[in-house]
């Protein structure tokens, strides 16, 4: 199993890129990869149509370091944890997402990771 981490630099601060990107109302509008529609709340789960499905994302709490990281339940059940962190950088934000390949082949793998640089990027455009 391989691992990637994919890296998008955000000409913004930090707290900023972190606000906007913990809003589970903004998830649809840069995370398209996995969220398709407006997001339903069920306790501290979010339920949103995928690609992939309806699928359950659930975060970490708030904190003050920059970390998104979530769970995705597919529709068969499988969990699937993503890192996703906010860091301070030079030109103000890095966002570095780590993608695992898990038992995906090596084409979907790439596919999957293609499509968080999209997302990251989509975001970065956002909060600029």
């Amino acid at each position: 199993m391989e691992s990637r981490h994919i890296s998008q630099i955000v000409h913004a601060a930090p707290a900023d890129v972190y606000a906007f990107a913990a809003d589970p109302d903004n998830l649809p509008r840069w995370a398209v990869g996995l969220a398709t529609s407006e997001v339903r709340r069920e306790g501290d789960d979010l339920l949103v149509s995928s690609p992939m499905g309806e699928v359950r994302v659930r975060f970490v709490p708030r904190n003050d370091f920059g970390v998104l990281d979530h769970d995705v339940t597919l529709p068969d059940g499988a969990v699937v944890t993503n890192p996703l962190r906010v860091l301070a950088h030079p030109e103000g934000s890095e966002l570095v997402f780590t993608v695992r390949q898990l038992d995906m082949d090596d084409e979907e793998f790439n596919r999957d990771c293609g499509m968080v640089a999209a997302d990251l990027a989509r975001l970065a455009a956002l909060v600029e």
